[in-house]
């Protein structure tokens, strides 16, 4: 039975985990190599090394998982790794050996009481990978609103194209698409659909990379447009934590924000929490948004929102968090030591709005 609650035996046991993550990939590796043999002949020596920086990974989410009593996150990335691996060619059945493989590294390694909350987590994750996918479905649908403008638009920087891709934009809204929906139609989904073409092997890192920065360009052209005549009197920091470059959900969040007339500072990405906190006390704000991109940026999440707690300067701010990983596993955002989440942009204004009534800081 897993719990669905952190406790200072699974944070212990996440601490463990990182603190051994090499020697528990290697273990891992040790382990499905002495199974399976005849791998070495197949893969050599690189191969070998990949799959212990693969098996680290694991480990890595593994305690980000245990740490945060979130499954959820665990099989997520089990899922994921299954996806991408489909897209190269290897059967699922090597994900599920080296999952086995890694259940006895834990039992190899850790204490006792460790491994077993662990491997938990683990058997949950073997447990549902023959019902994951091994293909995801587009982010596009046809048929759904803007999906053709965000099929040009994407197909656009896809061809590394981005003067047609902001042409694109800048007449949809002449036209007489509303700010929000391009925002949450168009880029939120084209990014998203750039992600799961990564994840299928279909595009690489560096066009990933080109869609993102002329996206945020392109928003760039757009900023003039977000002022609402009509200002909402509140005020608001947006980062992203130490360690995630992934900035453009943190931009939108900003933009939202803005539209409905709040003044709203988007620090950007890779904030250290020391400057994070002096913003929150600079611009005096009524909300902290933290952004977290990946499910390994959870945990400087918590951290960021333990410090701002122990701040007397920042005892009157309420803190929204959001991204993927909080939209996989609800709840989560009640573990890092949030007030509250909100799954997209339009949802976070909608939270904080209700964060800031007099009623709710009572």
């Amino acid at each position: 039975m897993i719990e669905d609650v952190a406790t200072p035996l699974n944070r212990a046991a996440a601490a463990s985990i990182n603190e051994h993550r090499a020697a528990l990939a290697a273990a891992t590796v040790a382990a499905d190599y002495s199974r399976r043999p005849e791998h070495l002949a197949r893969y050599g020596l690189r191969g070998r090394t990949k799959y212990i920086e693969d098996a680290a990974y694991h480990m890595a989410y593994l305690a980000d998982a245990v740490g945060t009593s979130s499954p959820l996150l665990f099989t997520d990335y089990v899922g994921w790794a299954k996806v991408l691996l489909a897209q190269l060619g290897l059967p699922s059945e090597d994900l599920a050996e080296a999952l086995r493989c890694a259940r006895q590294a834990l039992q190899q390694v850790l204490p006792t009481e460790f491994a077993q909350v662990a491997a938990s987590y683990v058997d949950a994750g073997l447990r549902q990978l023959p019902r994951l996918p091994t293909h995801l479905p587009t982010c596009i649908p046809d048929g759904s609103p803007l999906a053709s403008l965000a099929q040009e638009y994407l197909s656009a920087l896809l061809r590394g194209d981005r003067h047609t891709a902001s042409r694109a934009i800048l007449a949809g809204v002449e036209s007489g698409t509303t700010l929000q929906d391009m925002y949450l139609l168009v880029f939120q989904r084209s990014q998203y659909e750039v992600g799961r073409l990564w994840q299928m092997n279909k595009i690489n890192v560096a066009q990933e990379h080109y869609c993102s920065a002329a996206t945020q360009l392109i928003m760039s052209l757009l900023y003039p447009r977000l002022f609402n005549s009509s200002r909402a009197g509140h005020t608001l920091v947006v980062a992203c934590v130490h360690g995630d470059l992934h900035a453009i959900g943190a931009r939108v969040v900003a933009d939202f924000f803005e539209m409905e007339g709040w003044d709203a500072s988007y620090i950007g990405a890779d904030t250290p929490t020391a400057g994070i906190i002096d913003m929150v006390v600079q611009r005096q704000a009524d909300v902290l948004a933290l952004a977290a991109t990946m499910t390994f940026h959870v945990q400087a999440v918590a951290e960021v929102i333990a410090a701002v707690r122990a701040s007397p300067a920042c005892s009157a701010v309420q803190i929204l968090v959001g991204g993927y990983p909080f939209n996989v596993a609800p709840g989560l955002w009640r573990e890092v030591g949030a007030d509250g989440y909100g799954c997209d942009a339009a949802e976070a204004v909608r939270v904080a709005t209700r964060l800031v009534q007099p009623a709710a800081r009572a």
